[in-house]
């Protein structure tokens, strides 16, 4: 069987984009990997799989797949990269486009200037619900990993961050704490790894260690778990601007109770067809 697939990124965070509505396709970890192997198969951080709506109320339904094979809640870049696609492949002409996500709805808004709006949802900042092993919910925790005593912020954007501050990006120690996190104890679920360094209350520097992925370019989630971890502890004004290695994003928080809105680009690589 040959496979429809479109080559995407979010500011270097690259994707395989599959349109599971108009063809048939089964995803499973063993493909997952396969497409994802950047050696053997077409290469990327994440696959991203469009699919028909399983509710009335929505227009598609989003799936996320690690080039590990694992599945996972949600990826800020690649939502940007979807509502590009489903525009670009004539899946629906709507500017504002409502998607289901293993962690509920988002909501993509397409600009005129080809930017995309992203309204990633409340962010969840209760240690259980993140999941996180805590006892009390707190702006910033303990937490000793590689022998050190470190103080993270804990959020879940759909998926689990934790952002740790530091005074440079470039030096930070992102090869070593970034998977020593991503697999402690604490995290039953695994956890993203973000690395802040705040330029000023407007600007932030970030570096991200993906769970299933390892570091990337940018990471959409991560922004806005970062964002949010940075105004808790009144670092960081409502609106700021991520520097990622890729790129920048806009992220702006009005408080809890509230959703994060993330805008930034989207780009179409290549168009291709894989045997599987």
């Amino acid at each position: 069987m040959l496979l429809r697939f479109t080559k995407m990124h979010g500011l270097g965070n690259d994707f395989v984009v599959i349109d599971g509505v108009s063809q048939g396709v089964t995803m499973t970890p063993e493909l997952a990997r396969k497409l994802g192997d950047r050696r053997f198969g077409i290469g990327c951080d994440q696959i991203l799989l469009v699919e028909p709506p399983t509710t009335h109320d929505v227009d598609f339904r989003y799936r996320i797949f690690n080039q590990d094979g694992s599945e996972v809640e949600q990826c800020g870049n690649g939502a940007r990269c979807f509502a590009k696609f489903v525009r670009d492949r004539h899946l629906t002409g709507k500017s504002d486009i409502r998607v289901e996500t293993a962690s509920g709805i988002i909501t993509l808004h397409v600009r005129r200037n080809n930017l995309i709006e992203v309204n990633m949802g409340v962010p969840v900042l209760e240690p259980e619900k993140i999941p996180f092993l805590a006892d009390h919910r707190q702006t910033r925790y303990p937490i000793e990993v590689l022998g050190q005593q470190l103080l993270v912020g804990a959020v879940s954007m759909g998926n689990p961050h934790v952002v740790l501050n530091v005074e440079s990006t470039a030096t930070a120690p992102v090869d070593t704490l970034g998977p020593a996190l991503e697999g402690h104890a604490l995290f039953p679920n695994r956890v993203n790894v973000g690395f802040m360094e705040v330029l000023n209350r407007h600007e932030i520097n970030l570096r991200v260690y993906e769970r299933g992925a390892g570091e990337t370019l940018a990471c959409g989630t991560g922004a806005c778990a970062a964002a949010v971890a940075g105004q808790l502890q009144d670092l960081i004004d409502s609106t700021v601007t991520v520097n990622l290695p890729g790129g920048s994003l806009e992220v702006s928080w009005s408080g809890e109770g509230e959703p994060v809105i993330m805008t930034g680009s989207a780009t179409t690589v290549f168009h291709g067809r894989i045997r599987i």
